[in-house]
């Protein structure tokens, strides 16, 4: 078994972990334990004696501190599942070595294509190994290249004692995709002070804030009726779920959003003529913004709804996460240490703003801080993912500097 980090990855992409949303189980499905036996075996080969795999699926473990005096004990953490968006099936990993530019046509699918003015980031690999699927599955970069270079950081961390760092304790999470990434964690095991999730897309980056979010569930009940004697008295809930979605403001969708804008995005929708179900997420990075959406869509649900006098609905609210930048800033160390761990690690640091959550988000929020590193993976939940082997050797580096920086600073 051969250990580099990018070996480890192509171990790992290809183990089909895709987590369900459907499902009511954690993990919400059982394959995803199959990768976390994989990983539990090469941490136990790595030297870390108390590496396991709970009943949920988290993998848990710990990287011993070498030096007398106290220093917070970290966590890194990155999670097995792939997202449901797209097949991760029969993964088949392509190395591009020596890239030149241009743009990628996958192996598999000559319509699958990675291009250039569509990925900019492509600009910054030339003579870079540029890893991708064949074009029929995603490739799993979000999250399995988090996962090898805590493992390839690991094994270096061990194999060379002179390096001084503080506990370093290990988490490998199930069911990030579908929301419920630390729905079971158990932070007593852990016992972390602090954490940074290896979940982040371009080198050198690290981000300490995310959107905030809830979804929206809206069941409307119409007034069925046989068709031909429905004149003045049916109520068609397909109809008028249609109508709703046709109300949506056009400049509040995630096509036509960026930066620091919110969105209102329908995300499934299903019924019959007397009863029809719509599912939203909804996204903003301040509360206020998010509470002005639910109250905009809610409106717009009850307009639509005043000229069918005979039908009724329901508008559910969930809590999802919220913006971990609130809890961050409480501790500023946390992020001040990875810009230092990114500069010694060669890179110019880049703070910045995540369109989306991370298990960090949710970890903030019960007791764990947690900012976000970048992985160096891009086109996530697509088959036109990709990454690069040396944007993955960065995140090893950074990690192993960012052990040092904790211990040289407490």
């Amino acid at each position: 078994m051969t250990d580099t980090v990018t070996d480890r990855f192509l171990r790992y992409v290809v183990v089909d972990t895709q987590s369900d949303p459907s499902s009511v189980t954690q993990p919400s499905t059982a394959k995803q334990k199959n990768l976390g036996r994989m990983l539990v075996e090469e941490l136990l080969a790595i030297g870390l004696a108390d590496a396991h795999l709970d009943e949920h699926g988290y993998v848990y473990a710990t990287i011993p501190s070498n030096v007398d005096k106290p220093v917070p004990v970290i966590c890194f953490c990155s999670h097995m599942d792939t997202a449901p968006d797209f097949t991760g099936t029969n993964v088949k990993p392509q190395i591009l070595r020596n890239y030149a530019g241009g743009d990628i046509r996958l192996s598999a699918d000559a319509q699958q294509v990675i291009r250039v003015d569509e990925h900019p980031a492509l600009q910054d690999q030339i003579g870079n190994d540029i890893i991708t699927s064949d074009g029929t599955t995603l490739l799993g970069a979000d999250d399995k290249a988090g996962l090898a270079e805590i493992v390839a950081a690991a094994q270096y961390l061990v194999d060379n004692p002179d390096i001084r760092h503080g506990t370093i304790k290990l988490l490998f999470t199930t069911d990030e995709e579908i929301g419920r990434g630390v729905d079971k964690v158990d932070l007593k095991t852990l016992g972390a002070q602090f954490a940074y999730t290896v979940d982040g897309e371009t080198a050198g980056h690290i981000e300490d804030e995310t959107f905030s979010a809830d979804s929206v569930e809206i069941v409307i009940q119409g007034v069925a009726i046989h068709p031909g004697f429905a004149k003045g008295k049916m109520e068609n809930a397909i109809k008028i779920a249609g109508a709703i979605i046709d109300r949506l403001p056009k400049d509040m969708a995630p096509e036509t959003t960026d930066g620091r804008d919110g969105f209102i995005h329908p995300t499934g929708i299903s019924g019959l003529m007397e009863k029809a179900s719509l599912g939203f997420i909804i996204r903003d990075f301040e509360e206020a913004g998010l509470a002005d959406k639910e109250a905009m869509l809610e409106a717009i649900v009850k307009d639509v709804m005043a000229a069918y006098p005979g039908s009724s609905h329901k508008f559910t609210v969930r809590h999802q996460y919220r913006n971990m930048k609130v809890i961050l800033d409480r501790h500023p160390e946390i992020v001040e240490n990875a810009v230092e761990a990114i500069r010694r690690a060669g890179m110019a640091p880049v703070r910045g703003s995540i369109r989306g959550g991370t298990d960090g988000s949710r970890l903030s929020f019960i007791g764990l801080p947690c900012a976000n590193i970048f992985a160096g993976g891009h086109a996530f939940h697509s088959p036109l993912e990709w990454v690069s082997r040396q944007d993955m050797e960065k995140a090893v580096k950074t990690l192993v500097e960012l052990a040092k920086v904790w211990e040289e600073r407490s």
